[in-house]
């Protein structure tokens, strides 16, 4: 049988021009799911030119362009140098060390899957009409483009999927009326907090948490459908918010009977639009409970205590600094081996240690000491599962890399926790070092907060090590303004070159605080 070289040579084509394309379809997928699957914050990502590779489909165009005309855009020289492009390009992606890797989800597979298809149909329209040097350049853009119409054609399908597994989840919570609820939220400490609160109760009941960040509808659903068993006693529900109604419709979802507010502060502006719409989200935490339940809150944050509960719930309060509270802890210290401090409750006094550092953590202890009395545990008992509280990784996590001490609190960095991150280094024996790549998502805050940050550095920290220029420019010159000493700022590019000089030039005796790790949809 006879086959038409036409046909031959086109899908010759095809599959190497879809070769190339491959390393930039996966790209848009990773930047797809690093921001959470939604067009509004992809489409943000996407069109801030500094995050695409637009410096090699740029380079790779004017050489295509340079070699269509010198050779009159022999399809044979386009076609080999598509090739050699498609292995560079391949050979990067294999070398490069993400963050956060794409993880193959289910979701992800079905992506992949329309995603493909999309790609093979365009590619094999390209070919036909445009010549070999223009779809060469359109294997590098098409791919980010395409995860539009891929998203809007897998949106139906996934939406019935999460709505079937949600209904699920909800029935198993509504039918197991044995079950003592318990949520959480904050624009801070929330992981924190629950993890302290596990740690605390979990001997006296059998208690389940959400996993790692699983705080959104579907990370709820997989954690109740996968791991809620009969015979659980307490599920402690970590539950975030970016956007007006995330904690209304969880509230509604889980019904938990406790709920707790661990603070308050300008994070996801860019989607909350508005200070104000934070904390009437977040205090829905409170306002939804029922009548029977009781409320935790920090009376330390001032727009936690500045808000008027309209609820008749009943509300237990803690603080540091705001004296009127139910539970306030005194006498704070730090050092190596963790912190020490006293709970004044009811006009006792109780003695605490813990092996976490930060005045925050302080805060989420009482929490965790509020609520494991109104769940009818005794002081003594309480005092001894604090003292054995786990560090939570990434938050303010002290530990050994290559025999150094670094204060590990890499994850989601934010104004307040930054602030007490560097309270804590401040107390720290030998040369203090930060390592920061700066804070993201503060909308139209977020120069002015990186700029307080780099002044709230100033005799907290001996040498500061920013990674990358433009992103932490704010806090150079936060830094700069507050007479901090311009010789002790280095910039990085990347934390690896910051890694490597704090081994070619500290000793073990020092103290490295390392403050937020940014995902590559932001590292810039």
């Amino acid at each position: 049988m006879n086959i038409n070289p036409f046909f031959i040579l086109l899908f010759l084509q095809v599959l190497i021009f879809l070769a190339e394309s491959f390393v930039f379809c996966k790209h848009a997928l990773l930047m797809f799911q690093q921001n959470r699957y939604e067009l509004y914050r992809y489409s943000k990502w996407l069109f801030n030119k500094k995050n695409i590779r637009f410096n090699a489909s740029y380079v790779y165009a004017l050489i295509v362009i340079v070699i269509s005309i010198i050779f009159k855009n022999n399809l044979l020289i386009v076609l080999a140098l598509t090739i050699i492009f498609a292995i560079y390009s391949l050979y990067k992606e294999i070398n490069k060390v993400y963050i956060k890797d794409l993880v193959l989800t289910a979701r992800v597979k079905r992506q992949i899957v329309v995603l493909s298809i999309l790609m093979f149909l365009f590619t094999l329209a390209a070919v036909i009409v445009f010549p070999p040097f223009v779809t060469g350049i359109l294997m590098i853009i098409v791919p980010y483009l395409m995860i539009y119409l891929m998203a809007v054609i897998t949106l139906p399908m996934e939406n019935l999927i999460k709505k079937h597994y949600e209904n699920e989840a909800r029935d198993i919570l509504d039918n197991n009326s044995r079950l003592i609820k318990i949520g959480i939220t904050g624009s801070y400490g929330k992981t924190s907090t629950k993890n302290i609160i596990s740690d605390i109760i979990s001997d006296d009941f059998f208690t389940l948490i959400t996993p790692a960040s699983y705080n959104t509808p579907m990370g709820i659903t997989r954690t109740v459908r996968e791991m809620l068993k009969p015979v659980h006693e307490v599920f402690v529900c970590e539950m975030g918010a970016d956007k007006v109604g995330d904690i209304e419709y969880l509230m509604d979802f889980v019904k938990p009977r406790y709920g707790i507010v661990t603070s308050i502060g300008p994070q996801h502006l860019n989607t909350f639009h508005s200070l104000g719409n934070i904390i009437n989200e977040k205090m829905k935490e409170v306002e939804m409970l029922p009548s029977d339940g009781t409320a935790f809150i920090n009376l330390d944050n001032e727009y936690i205590a500045g808000y008027h509960i309209k609820n008749t719930c009943k509300v237990v309060s803690v603080g540091i600094d705001n004296k009127d509270a139910d539970l306030v802890a005194e006498n704070i210290s730090y050092d190596k081996d963790g912190s020490s401090f006293t709970a004044v409750i009811n006009g006792e006094e109780y003695e605490f240690k813990t092996s976490l550092l930060g005045k925050h953590n302080i805060t989420n202890i009482l929490i965790g000491i509020a609520l494991a009395l109104e769940l009818g545990m005794d002081m003594a008992t309480i005092a001894k599962k604090v003292k054995r509280i786990r560090q939570v990784e990434h938050r303010l996590e002290v530990k050994k890399i290559n025999g150094f001490t670094f204060i590990d609190d890499a994850f989601n960095s934010n104004p307040v926790g930054s602030k007490m991150a560097l309270d804590v280094l401040s107390m720290m024996p030998g040369q203090r070092v930060i390592i920061t790549p700066g804070m993201i998502d503060l909308g139209v805050k977020e120069d002015e907060i990186n700029k307080s940050f780099g002044e709230y550095m100033l005799n907290k920290a001996d040498k500061v090590i920013l990674v990358g220029e433009k992103q932490t420019r704010k806090i150079k010159e936060g830094l700069v303004e507050s007479g901090f000493n311009e010789d002790d700022i280095i910039v990085f590019a990347t934390v690896k070159e910051a890694f490597n000089y704090i081994y070619r030039n500290f000793t073990p005796e020092d103290t490295i605080l390392l403050e937020n790790d940014l995902p590559d949809a932001f590292n810039i």
